[in-house]
């Protein structure tokens, strides 16, 4: 019995912490408008 309460608070706890995030929504910002600065190895 005490395993099924530790499995159904497990749950709604992680149910509340996606409701949580989803209720935020996605972060303000953008992307840099500077490229990555990467090179590619020359071929042999």
């Amino acid at each position: 019995m005490r395993a099924l309460i530790a499995a159904a608070t497990g749950l709604v706890l992680a149910c509340a912490l996606v409701l949580t995030v989803t209720a935020l929504g996605t972060p303000t910002g953008s992307t840099s408008p500077k490229p990555l600065l990467t090179t590619v190895p020359a071929h042999p």
